[in-house]
Parts: C-alpha cells; structure tokens; sequence
C-alpha cells in the first residue's frame, strides 16, 4: 500500500497544499452539522410554527433529500468541471439558504428552505470524497475514508451539544443563524486552501450523454452496486434514530434538551471512535470482514430499540441500543465507501455523488416513518431501523458471494493504481 501522500501532480504549487486534507474533512461537516445543531430545538420548532410533529420531521426529510439530489448534481458536474468551481458555488448558496431557514415564517416555508440548504450542503459532501479520490491511493485512501468518518461523528457530537447550548441563549432561528456564519467561514477557508484538485486532462467530457454511460458503467458493477445500497439501508437506520430520538429522550423519557445533547454526544463518540477504527481495521484486516461486522452490531442495536418499543424498558437499554446502531454504521462507513469508489478514479465526482444520494435518499425517506404513530412510542423507531439492517445484511451476503467468485482475492482493479486486495 502507498503512504498517505497527496498526488505529485495535482497540488504541491499550491502554497496552502498542506492545509486541503483538514479543509476536505471540514467540508464533510455540512451534512451532519446541518441536520444535528437544531434537533434539540426540534420540539420547540413545531410548537412555535404550529406544525404536527410529522409535518416538522419534514424539516429533517427535505434537508435530507436535498443532500442526496445535491450530490447527484454535483458530483458529474465537477467530473466535467473541476472540484473548485462547483464547490465554491455550493457553500455560497447553503450561506445563503441557511440565513432563509434563519427568517422563515411557516413550517412550509422552512421545508422549502431546508431542502434548498440541503442541496447546496451536499455540494460539499461529495467534493471532500471525490477530492480525496482525486489526491489518495491504497490504504492511504481507506485512512481518509475513517478520518471523514470520524469527522462525521465529531460534527454529530459538537452539534447537538452546541445546539444545546444555543438553545439556552437563543431559539432555534438562531440556530440557523449560527450555521449561516458558519458556512461563512467556510467559504473564506475554501477561498484560501482549496486548490483545483481534478486537472483538465482528467476530467470527463460529452455532457449529459456521457454521464449517462458513466452511470451506466458504474450501475452494471454488482460490487459497486451491492456496496451503496448498503450504506442507503444503513443510513436509513442512522437517519431514522436522528429524526426519532429526540422525541423519544425527551417526549418518552423526559430529558432536557440539554440530557438530550449529552446522549446524542456519547452515541455520536461511539461513532466517532468506531469509524477511526474501521479504516484502521479494513485497511490492515479485511474490508469486508469489517463491513459485516459494523453490519452485525448495526442489527443489534435495532433489535434493541425493537425490544424497547415491544415492552417497557429502561432508559439506559435505548441508549445503549442507539449506541450500538450508530457505532455499527459508522465501522460500516470507511470499508464500503472504498468498495464503491477505489475502482473509478476517473469517475470519483460521479460515484459519490450515487453513494451520497442513496444514503441520504434512503434516509429522507425512513425519517418521517418514526413519526407516524405519534410521539408517545419507540415501536415505529425498532421497525424502521430492523427493516433497514436486515437490508443491508443481504448486501453484505451480496459481497461475500462476489468475493467468494473472484480470484484471486481482488474484488476490483484501481485502474490508477496497483489492485486493492480484500
């Protein structure tokens, strides 16, 4: 396996080269930090706005939903484009949009406005995966892949436990206010560190037509195929827990919003350590070896919060059990995310941009189903998430049959690189 160095060819002139793989990790940032800073508030939200707690769960959904078309956009366009340029528009319109959710008057309104955020959010998502395929090879790819995770999970900690704090000073229109600055921010760092990462001779062309043979090419693979829809059903579960928890900790168990962020925060160092963990693992062990292992204790965790809504259970059982989820997704995260990309180096913006849509579309879609039966049960919560690992499981059984097939023990050929052996 390569060291973990940057390409000789694509950024060492750029006199802040040293700064970009700390700036790709911040940019994964606007996914998580979008969706957890205002979850404690989301009580308050549908009572100010007057909304069902269905209808403000739509919150969660549009931004979710936005996130994955967001991708869908991006990723083929800075194929064809280049990172920089897309990127650069991407954080100027969630600036935007976040300041909109910050003023919105009804619940319609700050739908509208949260899928538009959502749109703009994924833009950065997809450009710190493609730009890492652009710039890392061999395990040195697999390290970057956990480190994005754990920057996930560390973004999933600071944001409730901040949340939770703003909310003490502010309401949740302050909430947006604070990721309008923060994306601020942002766009000053990406102005400065981010070099152009995809060079003009590397980059796609034809439009339309061509991407849809791109696509095409990458839909026909069965690894690349069996590897996103995996992550789709795992982060339905994750998405499900963080559309339903805080209703659940704090309607059904009576935690402060404060409480609230403190639980959310130890599930989320869980999944910050076992996504740090899983690249470590899948890189020196077997990539998929760590990903049915994440997949098993995934299910754990979901037969948990199943048990939880079958019969009365004590607070500390769901806690634990939404530990276990969102620790067993994140060991998923590093090892399937090299499956579906270390194979397409030439169609790295593309190939995030399918795995991001599936996850959060996936997710967009599980969210509201928590909220059907009411605030007052967990029991919409253990089916949602159930379902949703057993899905996943058969893609790992998908995997394991491929890779049993292949030989020698190469599940696919980095055409860039040497072969990624698993």
């Amino acid at each position: 396996m390569p060291a973990p160095a940057l390409a000789a060819t694509v950024v060492p002139q750029h006199r802040f080269a040293k700064l970009l793989p700390a700036l790709l990790l911040l940019l994964t940032v606007f996914g998580p930090i979008s969706m957890d800073l205002y979850l404690p508030a989301l009580p308050a939200l549908t009572a100010d706005l007057g909304a069902a707690t269905s209808v403000a769960q739509l919150t969660v959904t549009a931004c979710l939903v936005g996130l994955a078309v967001g991708q869908l956009v991006a990723g083929p366009l800075s194929d064809r484009c280049g990172r920089r340029g897309v990127l650069l528009v991407g954080v100027v319109a969630y600036v935007a949009t976040s300041a909109l959710c910050a003023v919105s008057p009804t619940v319609e309104l700050l739908i509208g406005a949260r899928f538009v955020q959502g749109l703009a959010g994924g833009v950065g998502i997809v450009i710190a995966q493609a730009a890492g395929r652009d710039v890392y090879d061999g395990g040195a790819l697999i390290r970057f892949y956990g480190r994005l995770t754990v920057v996930g999970g560390l973004a999933a900690i600071v944001g409730p436990l901040l949340g939770g704090q703003l909310d003490t000073v502010t309401d949740w229109r302050g909430l947006f206010v604070f990721l309008a600055a923060a994306g601020a921010a942002v766009l000053v760092v990406a102005l400065v560190a981010f070099p152009e990462t995809l060079p003009a001779d590397r980059r796609t062309a034809g439009g339309l037509v061509q991407t849809g043979r791109d696509l095409r090419v990458l839909l026909s693979d069965r690894v690349f195929v069996a590897a996103i829809l995996h992550q789709g059903f795992a982060y339905a579960a994750l998405f499900a827990y963080l559309s339903g928890a805080t209703f659940v900790l704090q309607g059904i168990y009576g935690l402060s919003p404060q409480g609230y962020a403190l639980a959310f925060g130890l599930n989320s160092a869980g999944f910050m350590v076992c996504g740090f963990l899983a690249g470590r693992a899948a890189e020196r062990w077997s990539v998929p070896g760590t990903l049915a292992i994440g997949t098993g204790v995934a299910g754990l965790g979901a037969v948990g919060l199943l048990v939880s809504g079958l019969t009365t259970t004590p607070l500390w059982l769901v806690v634990v059990s939404l530990l276990a989820l969102a620790s067993g997704v994140a060991t998923t995260s590093p090892p399937a995310t090299t499956l579906a990309l270390v194979g397409y180096p030439r169609l790295a913006g593309t190939a995030s941009s399918l795995l991001g849509m599936v996850r959060f579309g996936f997710g967009g879609v599980a969210a509201p189903l928590v909220g059907l039966a009411g605030a007052a049960t967990i029991l919409p919560l253990g089916l949602v998430t159930v379902v949703a690992i057993a899905l996943a499981a058969a893609a790992v059984l998908v995997l394991a049959a491929h890779a049993r097939a292949a030989a020698p023990t190469v599940l696919r050929v980095d055409l860039d690189a040497d072969p990624v052996h698993l």
